[in-house]
């Protein structure tokens, strides 16, 4: 599929020769979309980053079989040397101009970071736990990303951030109470994401604070509704305010205009988890009825308010529309009936809405000053 860029070309040539801008405004916007395009990864770049990472993996792995073989001294020093020589070697290819194969190099560093913590709490029979460990090098990759301001970085310290909430929060390591602490990790790492430029930082994040609280929900039951029902009206606020003041908003938090997609994600997680804790042991729940109804009430918003400018919106909202059509026949399956019953009254409702949209939509593109026929 084509680049936005080579679109907003194809544009700009259309409108130059329907005559609508002159050449000299074509040459300007034109020369306005190559400043602020975004360098795209060659076929060769991409290969580079590729056997680097391989290169990386052979090394780690080819040390850790010899590992017994090896001097304890020699051990710690090659480690080092791994680290250190990915960082700076990373950092010499990027004032190069060589910055996939570079930011290639810093991962193949954190990785190397993250197996030094392992390996030598083994070798020294240093106390503390797997948990701990990836504190630390989460910790670790998000200060090297900050200094080196590194995109690539940035996420992948969010990702060892995620899998220490998930290993926690699933008690596959034990440690005492909920790891409520990755909320602060996530602030912390949202605002790093600024200095580094780090967009899909951000946006992992914001899904991230949402498994958060469904990890917690679970690990809470009796806290479910607390949790999604706030979870549900906070999605619904920051998707009106993402629509009704996109701009101001996404100048802020510089999402890309995507924060509709992750509101609606929130918004549908959040209710899925209600209709979980309504519809538990009890077919026929007014409550699960409600949740629904306003679960589809909510799809059908969000594709009238932000579907035209979001594919992926449209794909998230059809793919919600799905899954509650099964969520809503599993729960009611015990009785066809109530099933049919509530198809029924969702599709007259949700055709009385869609006729009342195409009469407004129908008034507001007539031409100003005409009256509407009767």
């Amino acid at each position: 599929m084509a680049s936005y860029a080579t679109r907003v070309r194809a544009d700009i040539a259309r409108w130059r020769d329907a005559g609508l801008i002159d050449a000299s405004t074509a040459a300007a916007l034109t020369g306005d979309v190559a400043a602020h395009e975004r360098a795209s990864l060659s076929f060769g770049s991409i290969l580079a980053m590729m056997a680097a990472l391989l290169f990386g993996a052979a090394i780690l792995i080819f040390v850790a079989s010899n590992w017994d073989a090896i001097p304890r001294l020699v051990r710690v020093a090659a480690l080092f040397a791994a680290i250190l020589a990915g960082y700076v070697g990373g950092a010499v290819l990027k004032t190069r101009d060589h910055a996939a194969i570079g930011e290639a190099l810093w991962i193949i560093a954190a990785a190397a970071f993250g197996g030094s913590i392992a390996l030598i709490g083994q070798m020294y029979h240093l106390s503390g736990d797997e948990a701990s460990a990836l504190v630390t090098w989460g910790a670790g990759t998000a200060l090297a990303a900050v200094a080196l301001r590194s995109n690539p970085l940035t996420v992948a310290a969010v990702g060892i951030a995620d899998a220490w909430l998930f290993l926690n929060g699933s008690e596959f390591y034990w440690h005492p109470g909920f790891p409520d602490f990755f909320i602060v990790a996530a602030i912390v790492l949202f605002v790093a994401s600024f200095w580094t430029q780090s967009q899909a930082a951000r946006h992992l994040i914001i899904l991230s604070i949402v498994f958060y609280l469904f990890m917690r929900a679970i690990d809470h039951d009796h806290e479910t509704l607390r949790i999604a029902i706030p979870l549900v009206i906070v999605s619904a606020l920051v998707f009106a305010a993402s629509v009704f003041a996109g701009d101001p908003i996404d100048k802020v938090l510089q999402l890309g205009g995507r924060l509709p997609l992750h509101a609606l994600f929130g918004f549908l997680t959040g209710l899925a988890m209600v209709q979980f804790e309504l519809a538990d042991g009890n077919t026929y729940n007014g409550g699960f009825a409600i949740a629904s109804i306003v679960a589809l009430a909510g799809i059908v918003a969000a594709i009238m308010l932000a579907g035209r400018e979001s594919r992926g919106l449209r794909w998230l909202a059809y793919a919600g529309f799905a899954f509650e059509l099964a969520i809503i026949y599993s729960v009611t399956l015990q009785s066809m009936l109530d099933t049919a019953g509530f198809f029924l009254a969702a599709a007259v409702l949700l055709g009385i809405l869609a006729l009342a949209i195409i009469r407004i939509e129908k008034r507001m593109r007539m031409p100003a000053g005409t009256g509407a026929t009767t």
